[in-house]
């Protein structure tokens, strides 16, 4: 007696439930489909690949924003009076959600490939949703309290732009086998004509893009300048609190070679070293004068400024989380810090045998120093002993006060032309990088006028810097700087050249290649016969797993083979099988070559 057994056995396939498990919640073979996607769940897909790449762009933006990350707690203290790392819970929702929606996006893109049909479920839909809106509410946010930090994205591209190309045409290379399965059907539609279209403008775009790319890396060695000097700005800030001897003493320990800080002019005429306009964020003055903590600093005189301990908070706050790698020592050198007057940085500067950089901020109009605070900081220079060679000075006033300060060498934070330079007799130009071009570097360097750029915190921003040949930086991280002995990359123009072109090449022969290659098992495929398919299969096996196959398909009411090949053949005729590895017979005895 022949025991009976299905026909039909079908195969775990533990890759696709996963797949189509976790993207759509259908982990039974019979939810899935093959069947072309609905145009509901194209745009669904739309909006994940848009979701994508906000979360991309937002991404990159607060990698290179590290720069600044105390200025966008600076901006943010100014709006809300209290101080605290604003950054942490950014970077922390931005990782989450970028991970999550890069992940149903592979899951996507494997959904595609795999010819199942999308069917986002409708948790991630909300998920997707929400992640969307989240990151747009956050750069609506960050345009309105941090503007003009956008810029950052375009100088991060002089040193990052080789290597997103490469990355980008990789991708894109990639992406060419997605494409060629979709759009050389043998049914071709203006939609699939646009896909087509499309990729190729993308393409070529990338095979282009470093024509426009401006990178001052890509340099002979032999022309790059000497490493730039680093200025302690407002000492080292990260390892002690701002504009306090400490924080001075830790930055020439870390190789600055000059110190810069924020003068304020006190009541009595006593200029001291505070950034911001009141004292509260930096001083316990909510404490010993709960009363005036919102009053403007300048208001109050030296003996109430020096009664304020400036350093309890940065043991509180930690602000910069570097507070684990202190010592005993010097948690307790920071603990007893008081509020540091222009005198003392001036004369550590002396001892050191370095230079000073001042930002004077000028008194209110109602101060009673507000037309002798000039006086007031060239008898602190004077009294420091330091030569006033060694003094630069960044006047936040009109040109017609800034030409009282007599006997110091003056600077500006604006950017002018070189002929409005000579005119107003600066030696020199303090410059936020965004402001600060190659090309505008170059100029002034040429006309004999020093640049220094602001604030210069991170190595990439520091290696560009110093393949435009700025002579000096200022810094709020000299501890890092000092490990940068060279440019984090130097490229001569010869040997990029030759890297853009060999990626150029070797992406369009295999993105060629993958077209050509789909074209060919696309065309394979329709041209097929089933009834050939069954036969070449029959034929690849054991005349034992024939013989079973028969009984299958004889015992289930099945025809072996189709009928007109079964009206025309008896029970010993032959038939004539012709794989691509050659001709075989197939008899009832078995099969024969």
């Amino acid at each position: 007696m022949v025991k009976h057994q299905p026909l039909q056995v079908y195969e775990k396939q533990i890759f696709v439930s996963f797949v189509t498990g976790i993207y759509g919640c259908r982990w039974k073979r019979y939810q899935r489909s093959q069947d072309n996607s609905s145009r509901w769940e194209c745009i669904w897909f739309f909006i994940l690949c848009s979701s994508f790449l906000l979360l991309l762009f937002w991404s990159y933006f607060w990698l290179v924003a590290q720069n600044d990350f105390n200025e966008f707690n600076w901006s943010v203290y100014n709006r809300s009076g209290e101080w605290r790392d604003e950054t942490i819970p950014i970077l922390a929702s931005t990782t989450v959600g970028f991970s999550y929606i890069t992940f149903l996006l592979i899951l996507a893109l494997f959904h595609i490939s795999l010819g199942q049909q999308l069917n986002l479920y409708w948790v991630h839909k909300i998920g997707v949703l929400a992640t969307l809106l989240t990151t747009i509410s956050g750069v609506v946010s960050v345009d309105d309290i941090w503007g003009d930090e956008w810029d950052i994205l375009l100088v991060s591209l002089q040193s990052t732009a080789p290597f997103l190309h490469i990355g980008a045409l990789a991708t894109v290379t990639a992406i060419s086998w997605l494409v060629a399965g979709y759009v050389v059907r043998r049914n071709r539609n203006n939609f699939q004509v646009m896909v087509l279209l499309i990729y190729i403008i993308i393409l070529l775009s990338l095979y282009l893009a470093p024509l426009t790319f401006t990178c001052p890396c890509i340099m002979d060695r032999h022309s790059l300048k000497p490493r730039p000097d680093i200025i302690g700005r407002r000492g080292a800030p990260m390892l002690a609190p701002e504009n306090t001897v400490v924080s001075f003493n830790r930055a020439l320990q870390h190789g600055a070679s000059s110190l810069e800080a924020d003068v304020t002019i006190s009541v009595d005429g006593v200029p001291f070293l505070m950034r911001d306009r009141t004292l509260r964020r930096t001083t316990d003055v909510s404490k010993v004068f709960p009363a005036r903590q919102f009053e403007d600093a300048s208001f109050f005189n030296w003996t109430e400024i020096r009664s304020l301990n400036a350093g309890q908070w940065f043991l509180e706050s930690d602000p910069y989380w570097t507070l684990e790698t202190l010592t005993a020592r010097d948690r307790g050198r920071i603990s007893n810090q008081t509020v540091c007057s222009l005198v003392e940085m001036l004369r550590l500067a002396a001892r050191a045998n370095s230079s000073a950089l001042l930002n004077i901020h000028r008194p209110p109009a109602e101060h009673p120093r507000s037309r002798s605070w000039f006086m007031d900081t060239l008898w602190a220079v004077q009294k420091a002993g330091i030569s006033q060679k060694r003094v630069r000075t960044v006047t936040w006033t009109p040109d017609t006060d800034r030409g009282r300060v007599r006997g110091l060498q003056q600077t500006t934070n604006e950017k002018l032309s070189v002929e409005e330079i000579r005119k107003r007799g600066i030696t020199s130009l303090t410059l936020h990088y965004s402001k600060a071009s190659n090309k505008d570097i170059k100029e002034y360097l040429a006309n004999n006028v020093t640049v220094t750029v602001y604030p210069v915190n991170e190595p990439w921003l520091y290696s560009i810097l110093w393949c435009s040949g700025v002579p000096s930086v200022s810094s709020d991280a000299p501890q890092v700087l000092r490990k940068v002995p060279y440019p984090i990359w130097l490229m001569s123009q010869n040997a990029y050249n030759f890297i853009w072109i060999t990626s150029d090449l070797v992406s369009l022969a295999i993105v060629t290649g993958i077209f050509c290659f789909q074209k060919w098992r696309i065309s394979g495929m329709q041209n097929c016969n089933p009834e050939q398919i069954m036969l070449s299969a029959v034929a690849r096996r054991s005349s034992q797993d024939v013989n079973i196959m028969k009984e299958k398909l004889i015992f289930s009411g099945a025809t072996p083979f189709p009928p007109e090949l079964n009206n025309g053949l008896s029970s010993t005729e032959e038939l004539s099988l012709c794989p691509e590895n050659g001709c075989e017979r197939y008899s009832h005895g078995g099969l024969r070559h």
